[in-house]
C-alpha cells in the first residue's frame, strides 16, 4: 500500500512488533490493553486528533495529502487488502491478490456480498476507477507517479491517446486482471503500481475528475466499506460516523465515533478531563503531562515514520510531471554546505531533552523497522559542528567581511530560507535552536517569511517550490512499501527536493525490478541507494519516532500492534462517560 500522507504518511516488510513494543532505551509502552468490566451495548467513541489548524477534509483516497484526512478516514476505509504484521497483501480482506511473477499480472477477486454504506454491490469498476482517477489527464492529485506508470497503457491514457487503460481487463462480476511492465516484491505491500483502496462508482463516476476534490461525493457525503460511516461534518473541525449497517465484517458494536480536532496546548487537559477515549498525534514533548494520570493506559509503537530535513536542489515541470534539478539556481546547490549543515545540527539532543527518548536521531531514510534494508552500518550526520566548519572551511565558505557569517565561495552574501511548520510551542524551539546551530557555525540561516508556517500553508509553498524556500524541515510516513519510488523519482511530485540523477533512477528502478525478487539483490541495492543520498545530501533525515497513544480505561480492549490490530467494528466501551483522572 503505497503512501501518501504528508506530514506523518502510509507503507512495509515490518518485522519483530510483538504485544509489547521497545524502541530505544528507557522507552517501553504496551501495544495492546484489556481493562475488565461488562461493556455497554453501543455507545459513542470519542476520539481526540491533536492538530492546531483545521483539518482540510479530503475524504478519498486517491486525493487526500496528509495524515489528518487519513486517520479520519480510518474509521470508514475504502481499503480492498489487508495485511499481516510484516506489511504483507493477505486473503483475508475484502480482496484477495494473485501474483503472476512470469507474466508480470495479477488477479484481483473480491469477496461475494460487499456492500458499500449505501447498500450498493461493490463491484469490479469500482476498483478499476481509481486507476482512471488517478491517470487521467485533469488529475492533479500526487499519486500519478514513477510506480504509477508501471501499470500498462497508462501513460497513453493519462496523455490522452486511448480511452481507457490498456492492462486492465474485468475478467468477470469479481474478478480484475492487471499487467504490469514489470514486478517486484514490492507487489505484495502495494507497491509496482497497485492500487490497493476502491472507489464507489455509481456516486463519483459522473463527476469530472478536475471538480471530484471539491464535490459533494469527497467533502460532505463520502460512501465508503468501512464500519462506519459518516454522518456529519463540520469542515476542519469535526466528524460524526455512525455505524454501517452493510459492513462485511458484521455490525460494529459501537453506535458510531464522534473524531473532532483538539489543539496541542490543551489535549493533556482534555486527556485528564476524561473528553476523549482515543488521542492520535499525540507529540512525545508532552509525556510528562499524562504520564501520570490514572484514567488513561498509554500504549505505544515505532512509527512507520522519519523526519528529514529537504534542500530545494530544482523545480516541478507541471506539463512533463516530472523533476528538473538545477544546482546552479539555489544557494545550497554545492553538496558540501548541505552536509555540513547537516552535521550542524544537534538532533540528538533534541530527541533527549525535549522528545524524552521517544524519538531517536535517523541514520538512513529507511526506518530500523525494515530489518532485512536498513543500513544500520551507516553513521548518518552526527552532531560534529568541528567538522561542519572543516566542511565549509575547504569548500570556500569563508567569513571575508567578519560579521560572523561566511559568504559564499564566489564571496557573495550567504543567506538561506528555512521552511518550518507552525505546531506547538516545542516546535518552534526546535526551529530556534536549529537555526542558532546553524548560526553556530557562521552560517546565515533565517525564517521563510519570518516565523514558522501554518501547515497547510507550509505544503502549498513546498509543492510550488516557492523561491523563498531553500531548505525546509517535514516528515514522511512511509507505508508499508520502503521502496523509495514514490517519494525520489524523477516523475514523483512528492520528491520535494527536486533531486534526480541518472544513478539515482537507476537505483530506484534496481529496487523494484524482477531481480530484486532475490531478496539479497534487494538488500544490497537499498543499501546503495542509502549511502548515495546520504552522500548527496538532498534529504538528510532526522529522527525515527514513537507513537504514543493514550487510551481512556473506559475501552474494553484496544490495540495498536501491526501484528495484531484492534478490529475497529469490535471496539467496545465500558461506561457511559469517559473516566476522569482522579
Amino acid at each position: 500500500m503505497k503512501r501518501i500522507i504528508l506530514l506523518g504518511i502510509a507503507l512495509f516488510m515490518f518485522i519483530g512488533i510483538g504485544s509489547s513494543a521497545v524502541y530505544s532505551q528507557n522507552v517501553t509502552l504496551p501495544a495492546s490493553v484489556t481493562n475488565e468490566g461488562k461493556p455497554i451495548k453501543g455507545g459513542i467513541l470519542k476520539v481526540g486528533i491533536v492538530k492546531d489548524e483545521p483539518f482540510q477534509g479530503v475524504f478519498l483516497a486517491e486525493l487526500y495529502e496528509n495524515r489528518y484526512d487519513a486517520a479520519i478516514m480510518s474509521y470508514a476505509s475504502n481499503a480492498i487488502f489487508e495485511m499481516d504484521g510484516n506489511f504483507q497483501i493477505t486473503d483475508e480482506g475484502i480482496a484477495s491478490l494473485d501474483v503472476n511473477q512470469k507474466e508480470n499480472k495479477v488477479t484481483i477477486s473480491i469477496r461475494e456480498g460487499v456492500r458499500w454504506s449505501d447498500g450498493e454491490p461493490l463491484k469490479i469498476e469500482d476498483l478499476i476507477l481509481p486507476y482512471e482517477i488517478i491517470a487521467h489527464p485533469d488529475y492533479t492529485g500526487v499519486r500519478y507517479d514513477t510506480e504509477f506508470k508501471n501499470i500498462i497503457g497508462v501513460e497513453e491514457y493519462h496523455e490522452g491517446k486511448a480511452d481507457k487503460i490498456s492492462g486492465i481487463r474485468k475478467i468477470d462480476g469479481r474478478t480484475l486482471e492487471i499487467r504490469f511492465k514489470k514486478l517486484s516484491p514490492a507487489i505484495f505491500s502495494g507497491g509496482d503500481g497497485l492500487w490497493t483502496y476502491a472507489a464507489p462508482s455509481h456516486q463519483l463516476k459522473g463527476i469530472p475528475v478536475k471538480n471530484l476534490i471539491e464535490s459533494d461525493a469527497v467533502r460532505k457525503n463520502p460512501v465508503t466499506l468501512g464500519p462506519f460511516k459518516f454522518h456529519k461534518i463540520v469542515p476542519g473541525e469535526s466528524v460524526q460516523f455512525v455505524k454501517n449497517p452493510y459492513y462485511w465484517k458484521g455490525e460494529p458494536k459501537l453506535d458510531g465515533v464522534y473524531v473532532e480536532v483538539v489543539p496541542s496546548s490543551s489535549v493533556s487537559v482534555a486527556i485528564g478531563s476524561g473528553k476523549y477515549d482515543i488521542v492520535t498525534g499525540f507529540a512525545a514533548t508532552k509525556w510528562p503531562e499524562i504520564q501520570k494520570y490514572d484514567n488513561i493506559d498509554i500504549l505505544g509503537r515505532p512509527e512507520l515514520y522519519y523526519s528529514y530535513l529537504g534542500f530545494k536542489l530544482g523545480k516541478w515541470d507541471p506539463e512533463k510531471r516530472e523533476v528538473v534539478t538545477d544546482l546552479n539556481a539555489t544557494p545550497v546547490g554545492n553538496q558540501a554546505l548541505r552536509q555540513a549543515m547537516g552535521y550542524a545540527l544537534d538532533v540528538e539532543a533534541v530527541c533527549e531533552v525535549l522528545f524524552f527518548n521517544f524519538r531517536q536521531r535517523a541514520n538512513s531514510l529507511i526506518p530500523p523497522a525494515f530489518k532485512g534494508y536498513h543500513d544500520a552500518s551507516l553513521k548518518g550526520y552526527t552532531y560534529n559542528p568541528e567538522k561542519a566548519k572543516r566542511i565549509l572551511d575547504r569548500a570556500g565558505y569563508i567569513d571575508i567581511d567578519g560579521d560572523g557569517f561566511r559568504e559564499d565561495p564566489e564571496g557573495n552574501k550567504l543567506e538561506i530560507k528555512f521552511a518550518t511548520m507552525a505546531g506547538d510551542p516545542i516546535q518552534d524551539e526546535i526551529a530556534a535552536y536549529y537555526l542558532q546551530n546553524w548560526r553556530d557555525v557562521g552560517l546565515n540561516v533565517t525564517l521563510t517569511t519570518g516565523r514558522p508556517i501554518e501547515v497547510n500553508a507550509f505544503y502549498d509553498k513546498v509543492e510550488a517550490d516557492d523561491p523563498e524556500i531553500h531548505v525546509f524541515m517535514a516528515a514522511w510516513g512511509t507505508g508499508t512499501n520502503p521502496s523509495p519510488s514514490g517519494l525520489y523519482g524523477k516523475s514523483d511530485a512528492f520528491n520535494f527536493s527536486r533531486y534526480t540523477s541518472e544513478f539515482l533512477e537507476e537505483t530506484i528502478r534496481k529496487i523494484d525490478s524482477p531481480e530484486a525478487f532475490d531478496p539479497s539483490y534487494r538488500a544490497e541495492q537499498f543499501r546503495i541507494w542509502q549511502q548515495y543520498m546520504a552522500e548527496k545530501a538532498s534529504v538528510i533525515p532526522l529522527q525515527f519516532s514513537y507513537e504514543i497513544v493514550p487510551v481512556n480505561k473506559r475501552v474494553k480492549y484496544y490495540s495498536v500492534d501491526y501484528g495484531n490490530p484492534v478490529e475497529l467494528h469490535e471496539i467496545e466501551l465500558l461506561a457511559k462517560e469517559s473516566i476522569k483522572s482522579k
